[in-house]
């Protein structure tokens, strides 16, 4: 398969400085899935890897595990752009599509002028303007990530929080007028996530990326008609709160991701991650949803498609 693609943008370490003495070598490849599934969140414009992989190379190890779709997602103006250029590619993999928003700590940024290293930035309001533009290249099928991160970004901070909540309210708005599905980032945030889309009005279809949450928040997101993506910390050791909100809402509203290169599921935790590896996470998604392995695919699929508009293999 030729690479037409653009180059990654950054490397994982730029946002996850650990040792450099981290295992950076891929996992290799499990054993396929029994039907096909679609990586509803990854980043590929992030590098990773002692061995760089392409785009296509991405593509074809996913299509190897049964894993034929992916949206990967630019979440500040620079991977934002670049997710532009890949979806506007005519050569790009038929299975790819794209996604674009302002991250919440970016939109923080934004509001401050600069980043953190003091280099200047554009202002919210244009940033997200631009992200409107974009958003209408075909391929693009979801506005997000938006929402709220009390981690990174301290909720004592007026500026960084309005920031934050004007950012999400924006793309709420956004994602409504476009008619497309939107996919949250909310870490520690539960609470005001959802007061913000009480408040707002929900996208019609509105998705929890890397869900966090409890078995609690889990029902009061599906009880709102929302859609819980999950990633592969569900097979972390201390993520029984995850294996316990599968349980609690079972497998209709859930869908699978990677959120690579990041959370390498287990028992690869800490080394790259890439869309092939979506079976181990499908594997934990069905045993604590309560489903076989092939249902769980069957109806993890269906919803993905459903939720995206993906065509008709």
């Amino acid at each position: 398969m030729p690479d037409a693609s653009p180059s990654p943008v950054r490397r994982r370490e730029d946002l996850d400085p650990r040792p450099r003495s981290r295992d950076r070598s891929w996992p290799p490849i499990p054993e396929p899935l029994p039907l096909p599934v679609i990586d509803n969140h990854c980043h590929l414009d992030f590098a990773d890897g002692d061995q760089e992989l392409s785009v296509p190379d991405h593509v074809e190890r996913a299509a190897r595990v049964g894993v034929d779709g992916m949206i990967t997602i630019g979440s500040d103006l620079e991977a934002a752009r670049w997710t532009d250029r890949l979806m506007a590619d005519p050569d790009r993999p038929a299975s790819l599509r794209g996604g674009v928003a302002v991250h919440p700590n970016e939109a923080a940024l934004h509001a401050r002028g600069h980043d953190h290293d003091g280099e200047p930035m554009v202002a919210l309001d244009e940033a997200i303007a631009e992200v409107a533009q974009l958003i209408r290249t075909d391929g693009m099928v979801t506005v997000g990530e938006t929402g709220l991160d009390w981690f990174r970004t301290s909720r004592k901070d007026e500026q960084a929080r309005t920031a934050q909540v004007e950012a999400f309210r924006a793309h709420i708005a956004l994602a409504k007028e476009m008619g497309l599905p939107m996919q949250i980032h909310d870490r520690e945030a539960h609470r005001d996530v959802l007061e913000v889309l009480d408040a707002d009005g929900a996208p019609e279809r509105t998705v929890l990326h890397c869900f966090s949450g409890d078995a609690e928040f889990a029902r009061a997101c599906v009880d709102r008609g929302f859609y819980l993506s999950f990633a592969g910390n569900v097979t972390f050791k201390n993520a029984e709160h995850l294996r316990s909100a599968l349980a609690e809402v079972g497998i209709d509203r859930v869908m699978v991701e990677t959120d690579a290169p990041f959370l390498t599921p287990m028992p690869y935790r800490g080394r790259p991650n890439s869309s092939y590896l979506v079976p181990l996470t499908m594997a934990q998604i069905a045993e604590s949803a309560g489903v076989g392995l092939e249902e769980a695919c069957r109806r993890v699929r269906r919803t993905t498609r459903e939720v995206y508009g993906w065509p008709a293999a």
